[in-house]
């Protein structure tokens, strides 16, 4: 099915009739005796739970997580995610999008004016292409979301004021969403606290009202802005950006969003109503009555599975110990990095000298140089805000200016350890995050029915705390940790080694975290991965655990690839990182995909391009076909042969292991029919954390024996598809127009383990496998004879 520009906006169907076989047709009209309906005593009964159910028959697809697709919908049981069958599902998709970070009139050269009549309207694509990339997701068997929204987007007008055409262009957008079998969870998404003080989230409002200058910011060194500004391509502003968590700005308003009643209790904001408050107060009741209006926007809609409350939240100066500088292994020294002090100085308008630092080997960063920064003397405050253009933290008492030597002077060194009153010893987690956490799905689940899932994180880069006890978690809560290679990312470059960054932080010895090879990234990316996810499991009990964020950089190794076209590291390091995922049986949503990334500016902020698709390489929507099954959507992807995988979607049971090597185009996929327990906390009980050992007794009833595995079509066009390792009585059918293997096992008893394993021939090419011994080996064993044959030598002399 071809379309023209003027008819897409009439292609709002559900699954195309290729998709759907015309004796199936009944299964999607209603209830019926095959389907059953679910009751309080009964789950609902899947057609394949019928002895003489024909495998394959029922109108899904593997990857179809509307209503019909999961016969009502997924809810959280242990560490899985399940349907309304009982089937464990596995999600996998995006991040839509990077976009979403700014608003589509931004002005790169007029920023950061003009603040309050920004729109979002259009973030991630406008709504008439929305069945264009709805499709292209769909194809890609990319069907679960991290749906991204800011802060800004809903409320850059004004505390209170929020921008109804963009909550309604939410709604319409996700109310499509079940049209082509997708679910999202909606993110709110921050970095560096806000567009205003270098990253993305909060509105410029929440800066102006705490006192800062948003005209004042960059030149006083309290926030790098070039990044915002269409900066952060060439060498020297590369990667800078997250350090922006430890200056002034994004600092000083993460630690009075979290602990404002604490550290800055003398800052009292005046409201709209005339009212004062403190700054604690007045930001955490604008974000949770803010959320609390995205709810019940969108509260009511199939295709929202859940909402997450923040994107990487930051402590800011919270649990600082030292305020002359900050810590080398946890935060970035790249460029200027001045200490809290010094950022302090800087703000209140004293010029300061700050090291500078230059990327080195073999550590990361070295201390090349000093520079004198904020020369003219601007002031980070506003003289008419609430601190009179005072710095903040001297109002508090907590440094000073000797105005005789010059040089600002620390009063109270331990001032963001201990509670300044009580003296009692603060953690940013106990005292503060999860506090809010609490309040903040309150809120969220009152305004949306209270059927959400809710997805939250820890600071990026860090386990799961141990001090995340069942008591501080909310129910129906899924961990969602984000994992990116931290070196690739440094670095912005893949090859033959790869280090194991996350090891070396934690004391790992120098010479085991180095890895050679395809084979050796994907081991050292399924280490780190299954770290992550055990230490979830180990902290929280059985919750589900999604990687919110993982990608890959498309420019990496000096953007070769866009003069080249060969994306052959990319698409490497692309399959060693999912590998991993597969081997730590969790879902994820990677990092991301941009219709607006092209090869010149990327993502378009801070010097990121990290979108596997782009516009400016797709065909025109008059030459698509919106069909499941149409290679026409594939335009515009890269990597895709890494990216685009089987995977098994809807599980009859536990899955324990899969296993996809790309390079042979053959996957194993084992799973395990679970006992059902009565004792639903049996599974919270278990205290086995390993990814290989999920727990077997507590599931809820199955009621469907077939599983679906999404095998995508670009796979199975032109080659044979062969099936090994089912039992005499078990069945299968492909159907490559929904994509998606059916198996039906003849035998379905509690303990009962089942395996497949699907191979494609000719296995497609791709790169090779190699690792150490391969590489190596035959020199080494060829360099051991010889000086084997030259010890045998002098010992027959």
């Amino acid at each position: 099915m071809s379309v023209t520009p003027s008819e897409a906006s009439f292609i709002l169907v559900g699954p195309e009739t290729s998709q759907i076989l015309p004796e199936r047709r009944s299964h999607v009209e209603g209830p019926s005796e095959h389907v059953g309906v679910a009751t309080a005593e009964q789950p609902r009964r899947h057609p394949s739970s019928d002895p003489s159910y024909t495998v394959g028959s029922t109108p899904s697809y593997a990857h179809d997580w509307s209503p019909s697709g999961v016969g009502g919908k997924i809810s959280a049981h242990g560490r899985h995610f399940v349907d309304a069958y009982g089937r464990v599902v596995s999600l996998r998709g995006v991040n839509l999008s990077g976009s979403c970070k700014t608003p589509v009139n931004h002005d790169h050269d007029t920023f950061p004016g003009n603040h309050k009549t920004v729109t979002f309207v259009g973030r991630p694509f406008p709504l008439e292409e929305a069945h264009e990339h709805l499709s292209r997701l769909r194809r890609w068997g990319l069907t679960f979301v991290r749906f991204l929204i800011t802060w800004e987007a809903v409320e850059h007008d004004g505390p209170g004021i929020y921008d109804t055409e963009y909550l309604d262009y939410l709604h319409n957008v996700l109310d499509l969403f079940p049209l082509y079998g997708l679910t999202a969870f909606v993110s709110l998404h921050q970095d560096v606290w806000s567009r205003y003080s270098g990253g993305s989230g909060a509105p410029a409002w929440t800066l102006d009202m705490v006192g800062f200058d948003l005209h004042s910011l960059e030149e006083s060194g309290a926030a790098w802005l070039t990044g915002v500004k269409g900066g952060g391509h060439v060498e020297a502003e590369r990667g800078i950006w997250p350090s922006g968590y430890q200056k002034l700005a994004a600092a000083t308003m993460a630690t009075c969003f979290w602990a404002g009643d604490t550290f800055a209790p003398k800052l009292r904001i005046q409201t709209r109503e005339g009212t004062e408050m403190s700054v604690q107060q007045f930001l955490q009741n604008a974000f949770l009555d803010m959320w609390e209006v995205v709810a019940r926007t969108l509260g009511d809609l199939d295709g929202v599975l859940g909402f997450e409350m923040m994107n990487e939240p930051h402590r800011g100066y919270i649990d600082l110990p030292n305020l002359h500088g900050f810590d080398y292994n946890t935060d970035l020294h790249l460029s200027h990095v001045p200490s809290a002090l010094q950022s302090f100085m800087l703000g209140a308008g004293y010029p300061t000298l700050v090291g500078h630092w230059t990327r080195s080997f073999p550590l990361p960063t070295r201390l090349t140089s000093n520079s004198v920064l904020n020369s003219a003397s601007r002031k980070a405050w506003r003289s008419d805000g609430p601190t009179g253009g005072k710095d903040l933290w001297e109002m508090h008492g907590v440094w000073g200016y000797d105005t005789q030597k010059k040089v600002g002077v620390v009063l109270r060194e331990s001032y963001f350890v201990n509670d300044p009153m009580s003296g009692k010893k603060v953690d940013w987690y106990t005292d503060f995050y999860y506090p809010f956490v609490n309040a903040w799905t309150n809120r969220v689940r009152s305004a949306s029915g209270g059927e959400k899932l809710v997805f939250l994180e820890p600071i990026p880069n860090e386990f799961c705390p141990s001090s995340w006890t069942p008591e501080r978690q909310p129910s129906s809560m899924v961990y969602s940790p984000h994992w990116y290679d931290l070196r690739v990312l440094f670095d912005k470059a893949h090859g033959e080694l790869t280090v194991n960054v996350q090891g070396l932080s934690k004391g790992m010895f120098l010479l085991k975290a180095f890895y050679w090879g395809h084979r050796g990234a994907r081991d050292n990316f399924a280490l780190q991965l299954r770290n992550i996810v055990e230490a979830g499991y180990r902290s929280l009990g059985e919750r589900p655990v999604v990687i919110g964020e993982c990608g890959v950089p498309m420019d990496m190794n000096k953007g070769e690839a866009f003069k080249t076209n060969d994306w052959k590291w990319q698409s490497r390091m692309m399959d060693a990182m999912i590998t991993g995922l597969e081997r730590s049986l969790v879902g994820f949503t990677l990092w991301n995909y941009n219709p607006e990334n092209d090869d010149k500016n990327g993502d378009d902020w801070n010097g990121e391009n990290f979108s596997w698709f782009s516009r400016s390489r797709a065909l025109p929507v008059a030459q698509l076909s919106l069909d499941q099954p149409s290679a026409s959507l594939d335009a515009g992807g890269r990597i895709l042969e890494s990216v685009v995988r089987p995977y098994p979607a809807k599980i009859a049971g536990i899955p324990l292991r899969f296993d996809y090597e790309m390079t042979a185009g053959e996957f194993t996929f084992v799973w395990a029919v679970p006992f059902v327990s009565a004792d639903e906390d049996h599974v919270d009980a278990q205290v086995d954390a390993s990814v290989l050992n999920p727990p077997l007794h507590g599931h809820v009833p199955i009621t469907a024996r077939e599983t679906e595995i999404f095998v995508p079509a670009m796979l199975t066009r032109g080659r044979k598809l062969v099936v090994r390792g089912l039992g005499p009585d078990d069945k299968y059918v492909y159907d490559e127009n929904r994509q998606t293997l059916f198996v039906l096992p003849g035998d379905w008893v509690p303990g009962m383990v089942h395996s497949i394993t699907v191979s494609f021939g000719p296995p497609p090419h791709v790169f090779v496998a190699n690792d150490f011994w391969m590489d190596f080996g035959g020199r080494i064993y060829a360099a051991f004879a010889v000086l084997l044959a030259i010890i045998v030598f002098w010992a027959i002399r």
